[in-house]
């Protein structure tokens, strides 16, 4: 396996508990890209504005999240804290539209200062979520090669023979790339029709004695999202910028500035951090999952754009099933490898 984020060592877990043996291979430190420096919350931002595609993806991996989250607590003892904590989301947007869409989709929602309250949307911590994930590959015997670049997928005879990287060669019997907004290009000419690029998002960290908000706050992409132990995130920019990860003091004053209107408390308050990390942005936020066309040995999870972590229990299961050639719980045609 390529790409060591939630995505990838959620794969690796489920991989290794059905007996295969998994090495995975990262460029950096493992859990260290998106999925560390995401919000965690566990829904897409305004369900109502995307395709069915992400939605049924997303709302999956919503149901069966706690059930994985208490997975990993109960065996790693590592807490991903999560819980339901509910999102406020503020106008301006169609609330009428928005609550009949709630209503076709099972999706509670009550009308709350103006907006929607969404009170069975939950959230985890994603540093918290990451140290459980790569805990339980490493209970279960998964290898984790860290500070390890893959140079290039080698083919041979129809088939993924070796990768080539700043390490030496890897060999397996199968191939899995969860590697996030680095897939296409480790990918190379193996990508095929795969469109996976890095979009930037900054996020600034505050602390409070307690929780400064009862459920996350959202208006137009801002989003305040409140820890049990008093800190609070605000985020995040959405920039196409390429791999650069620099923060920069436009997104910092933008970010706070419109963060105080929302919670006037925070004006006069210190930034505990500041922070960006790069999404793997695809068309219409769909990923990709499943086998290369071409090559029967190389798969992919990857390019979830902001809903990786949310997606990442109903993404394993439909790759898994696909490698297993299992029958799916539902229709993974909008995510097969063209």
């Amino acid at each position: 396996m390529v790409g060591g984020g939630a995505l990838g060592l959620a794969t690796a877990g489920a991989l290794l508990s059905q007996g295969r043996s998994v090495t995975l291979l990262e460029q950096g430190s493992v859990g260290r890209e998106s999925s560390w420096a995401g919000g965690g919350i566990l829904s897409p931002l305004c369900p109502w504005d995307y395709p069915d595609e992400l939605n049924r993806l997303a709302m999956r991996g919503m149901a069966m999240f706690g059930e994985m989250a208490g997975m990993l607590q109960q065996t790693t003892g590592i807490d991903p804290q999560y819980r339901r904590c509910g999102m406020l989301v503020l106008p301006p947007f169609d609330v009428p539209a928005a609550l009949r869409w709630c209503a076709a989709h099972g999706m509670r929602a009550e009308e709350r200062e103006g907006g929607i309250l969404l009170p069975e949307v939950a959230q985890a911590r994603n540093p918290r979520l990451l140290q459980a994930l790569r805990a339980r590959v490493e209970m279960l015997g998964g290898r984790i090669v860290e500070q390890c670049e893959v140079s290039e997928i080698v083919a041979k005879a129809g088939r993924v023979d070796h990768l080539a990287t700043t390490q030496g060669d890897f060999s397996a019997g199968s191939y899995v790339v969860t590697a996030g907004a680095w897939s296409r290009k480790l990918l190379g000419e193996h990508a095929l029709h795969v469109e996976i690029k890095p979009v930037r998002g900054q996020m600034l960290l505050f602390k409070f004695d307690t929780p400064p908000l009862p459920h996350i706050l959202l208006q137009q992409n801002l989003y305040l999202i409140p820890r049990q132990d008093g800190h609070l995130l605000v985020g995040s920019t959405l920039e196409d910028v390429g791999f650069d990860k620099s923060t920069t003091a436009e997104a910092h004053a933008m970010l706070r500035q419109r963060a105080e209107v929302l919670l006037p408390a925070l004006r006069g308050m210190p930034v505990i951090k500041h922070w960006a990390g790069l999404r793997p942005a695809s068309p219409a936020s769909i990923p990709t999952i499943g086998r290369h066309p071409e090559l029967p040995n190389l798969y992919i999870n990857s390019g979830h754009f902001r809903y990786g972590v949310t997606m990442s229990p109903a993404s394993v299961e439909a790759l898994l099933n696909t490698m297993n050639g299992t029958a799916q719980p539902f229709d993974v045609s909008p995510y097969i490898w063209r």
